[in-house]
């Protein structure tokens, strides 16, 4: 078997009309309705997915190895990137100034992607990024 790309993803949420406040509303994602389900369709593919223990995801987020109690475990994670380091400092002060609470500000990681994570309702930790490899 050959996986060229992912296809879809998902969120499961016990609440779509407050899923859909972050995803459409806030992030701008143009989505159609059907059957009460709503989607985008043929959006670029993805270049990147992982298996990333929580303790690895803990140690980009705090610096320490155990998720803290306070804040939901996430249940997976999706990254947008954006077109420069300059458009995830202006996304987060965009979705900042809507009322998006962050887990952190934008960081460099040590592989050199630049990336500010948040929590969807569905505790899918989601990162507005930009990895320089992905732009050569």
């Amino acid at each position: 078997m050959k996986i060229d790309q992912i296809s879809g993803f998902a969120v499961i949420s016990p609440n779509p009309d407050k899923s859909a406040s972050l995803y459409r509303d806030k992030l701008g994602l143009p989505f159609q309705l059907k059957n009460d389900y709503l989607y985008v369709d043929k959006m670029p593919g993805c270049n990147h997915f992982g298996i990333w223990p929580l303790a690895h995801a803990a140690q980009s987020c705090f610096g320490t190895d155990t998720w803290p109690e306070t804040i939901p475990v996430p249940t997976s994670t999706i990254e947008y990137e954006l077109e420069s380091p300059e458009a995830v400092e202006e996304a987060v002060k965009e979705l900042k100034a809507q009322g998006q609470d962050f887990v952190h500000d934008p960081i460099q990681e040590p592989w050199g992607q630049i990336t500010a994570r948040f929590m969807s309702p569905e505790n899918v930790l989601i990162g507005l990024s930009y990895a320089p490899w992905l732009h050569q």
